[in-house]
C-alpha cells in the first residue's frame, strides 16, 4: 500500500504559507506583522534604494528579483520550457528608485504573486516532484529574500 498525498490537503497547506509569506501571518514561521507586504509598506523609496553595506543589493533589487523569480517559475511551469535566465541583471541594473518606481515595483510583485496563486488553483494535481519542488520553492525563495529584507532594515533603519 502507498501513501499518497492528497490534492485538497497541500494546496490548502500550499495556500496558507504563501499567504504568510506575502501577506498575513498565521504563526507557521513569522512573527505577527512581518510578511512580505506589510513588510514593504513600512519601506520609503530613498530606503529601498539603500545598498545594504555598500556592498548588497538595494530592497528594491530583492523585490524586483522576488517578481522576476515568481514570473519565471509561472512560465516554466505553463509552457514546460526552462529557459536560461539572466539571474544578475536585476543586481546589476536595480539601484535608486524615485516613489512612484518604489510603488511599481511594489505591484509589479503583487501581480506575480498573484498570478503564482493563480497557477495554483488551476493544477488540478500536484502529479511529479518537480511541481511539487516547484511550488514550495516559491515559498522558500520568497522567504529567503524577506529575510534579507528585514536584516537590511536592522541598517537601513537602526
Amino acid at each position: 500500500m502507498s501513501a499518497s498525498l492528497q490534492t485538497e490537503h497541500f494546496t490548502g497547506a500550499l495556500y496558507a504559507l504563501l499567504d504568510e509569506t506575502f501577506d498575513n501571518v498565521h504563526g507557521f514561521y513569522l512573527d505577527r506583522g512581518t510578511s512580505l507586504f506589510e513588510t514593504l509598506a513600512t519601506i520609503s523609496a530613498e530606503e529601498a534604494s539603500i545598498a545594504v553595506g555598500g556592498k548588497c543589493a538595494t530592497v528594491a533589487a530583492q523585490v524586483k528579483h522576488i517578481a522576476f523569480y515568481l514570473d519565471v517559475l509561472e512560465e516554466a511551469v505553463r509552457t514546460q520550457q526552462f529557459e536560461r535566465q539572466d539571474w544578475g541583471k536585476i543586481w546589476r541594473e536595480t539601484n535608486a528608485v524615485a516613489p512612484a518606481e518604489w510603488e511599481s515595483i511594489k505591484a509589479a510583485l503583487r501581480e506575480s504573486y498573484e498570478r503564482i496563486k493563480t497557477l495554483i488553483a488551476d493544477a488540478p494535481a500536484w502529479s511529479d516532484e518537480q511541481q511539487i519542488g516547484g511550488a514550495i520553492a516559491s515559498i522558500v525563495h520568497t522567504a529567503y529574500h524577506l529575510g534579507e529584507i528585514r536584516q537590511a532594515l536592522c541598517t537601513i533603519k537602526p
